[in-house]
């Protein structure tokens, strides 16, 4: 019998009147990469906070090694062997990689020693586990990828044999995702323990060697992933049949609603992003960006949303022009009818210590709706705010919870939920469904697909293929700031890869 490195056994845990976790027994064998999935709000990351320290359990037992743990702090956990790789990273940007990972494991205090200690030990990590990474490098320098292995690297020079990994993929490139599934692979070869919280179904087949299943709040199967299919874990994951491919008819495209010509735009140290590009939108029309993260794509939507000043060029909207000198007001363009989901739900979308109703108006607070003379009327906000709860399916259904209670992907539904519904002539949308479940994903490529037979012109900027070729009626592709090509619905996605490398590219130049 293979041995458990982690038993779970009648787990509980309360948020008030939300039952987050339900009896939940969990066994997860030394040696082997276990993946949990679940819809958001499934209770998937509080199982994984009170293995790790964060909560306390209700009720129930943990065992470690077959053994008994009272783990009350992430101190203990890691006493024990655990550690935990954070959806959001919890580094500090302005420290150096070597500083990072010393944090909070110094051992003198001059530091002179543990830095040397250190020194070693990453450059012996860095070898065995190919985790490569500059120790003096600068965290916020470093893009996702780099941070993500430094999280790693701090767990493992704090010898962890247990290694928790919550949403690893939601913020990185194809490319960067495949290097951290060799890395999962090496880790598990030398006897680690991994666990894998993800919604993304394919990495789950492609890398675990055990599933389980939550669903609001209870564990509802496990199985051996070579066993099971992609359509069986979806259907127990939302408790129903679910669509994995978006349902469309046929575009019925109209006049030209968005209209970019020759736009330029250069980031903060200087670098041009976004080099000479132009396209257009149409009114019933889906077209998505495809190109791997850092190519311009963030940059371009800044620019036409009023957030980021441009180099040159030209943005139309309804035929009437957009300032890109930097004195264009985001608040104007709303006025105007352009709707903007941004990439970063957490720095731009939301602020999250505020309740869901306040962030269910954030930037529409002084439309006449929401006012009584000079104050804000707070009944119409919460009502509008439970009216979108319920059809956006929100979950917690409370307009009075704090933001940053949500998962994400509820998160991600409360600001698709505030743009959409105000109507927008034009909608554009940064990583439609990043970090959200298979149940959430098939809501809201629904919702996209409605507004374009609404008549709406449809930007769309996403890093999954798969979304993209689903959702567009047309496919830029973008590379190096250009745009490369244009393909339809129809493009595979190795002809896409093709683009997005700028392989076809290189090979006109030559």
């Amino acid at each position: 019998m293979a041995q458990a490195a982690i038993e779970l056994i009648g787990i509980n845990k309360s948020f008030g009147a939300v039952r987050a976790n339900r009896d939940i027994n969990l066994e997860i064998v030394r040696g082997t990469i276990h993946g949990i999935v679940g819809e958001n709000g499934a209770g998937k990351s509080t199982l994984m906070s009170i293995l790790y320290g964060f909560y306390q359990a209700d009720s129930g037992e943990i065992r470690v090694g077959g053994q008994p743990a009272s783990i009350k702090t992430p101190n203990d956990a890691i006493a024990l062997g655990i550690g935990m790789v954070h959806q959001h990273f919890m580094l500090v940007d302005n420290f150096t990689v070597l500083e990072n990972v010393i944090l909070g494991a110094e051992s003198d205090a001059l530091l002179k020693k543990s830095i040397a200690k250190a020194r070693s030990e990453l450059e012996r990590l860095e070898r065995e586990y190919g985790l490569e990474v500059d120790p003096d490098a600068i965290i916020e320098e470093l893009p996702v990828g780099l941070q993500q292995r430094v999280e790693i690297l701090k767990a493992l020079y704090r010898g962890a044999e247990i290694l928790i990994l919550d949403e690893p993929t939601g913020v990185l490139t194809p490319a960067e995702a495949d290097h951290l599934f060799r890395i999962l692979k090496q880790l598990k070869e030398q006897g680690k323990t991994i666990v894998l919280i993800t919604h993304k179904l394919r990495e789950i087949m492609a890398i675990t060697d055990t599933v389980s299943v939550m669903r609001q709040g209870t564990m509802v199967a496990t199985r051996e992933t070579k066993k099971t299919t992609v359509e069986e874990l979806a259907e127990l994951m939302v408790g129903r049949r679910v669509l994995l491919r978006v349902e469309k008819g046929e575009a019925e495209a109209g006049g030209v609603k968005l209209a970019v010509k020759n736009l330029t735009v250069k980031d903060s140290r200087g670098v041009t992003m976004v080099d000479d590009i132009s396209f257009d939108v149409r009114a019933g029309e889906i077209v998505g960006i495809a190109g791997v993260a850092g190519n311009g794509q963030s940059e371009m939507l800044e620019a036409i949303s009023g957030i980021r000043r441009a180099v040159s060029g030209s943005v139309m909207l309804d035929g009437k022009p957009i300032d890109l000198t930097g004195a264009a007001d985001p608040g104007e363009l709303r006025d105007r009818g352009l709707a903007h989901v941004p990439e970063d739900r957490h720095h731009v979308g939301l602020v999250l210590a505020f309740e869901e109703n306040e962030n269910s108006i954030l930037g529409y607070h002084d439309h006449p709706r929401y006012l009584r003379g000079p104050f804000l009327n707070i009944d119409a906000i919460r009502n509008d705010a439970r009216d979108r709860i319920a059809k956006y399916d929100i979950r917690p259904a409370d307009c009075r919870l704090k933001t940053a209670n949500f998962s994400g992907g509820n998160q991600q539904k409360i600001v698709l939920a505030r743009e959409m519904e105000q109507d927008p002539g034009v909608l554009i949308v940064g990583q439609p469904t990043r970090g959200v479940d298979v149940g959430a994903i098939e809501f809201i490529h629904k919702r996209l697909i409605a507004m374009r037979d609404q008549g709406k012109a449809v930007l769309v900027v996403s890093v999954e293929l798969d979304e993209i070729r689903s959702l567009s009626d047309r496919i830029l592709v973008m590379f190096a700031g250009r745009i490369v090509g244009e393909r339809g619905p129809d493009a595979t996605e190795g002809e896409l890869g093709l683009l997005m490398a700028g392989v076809e590219q290189r090979e006109a130049a030559e």
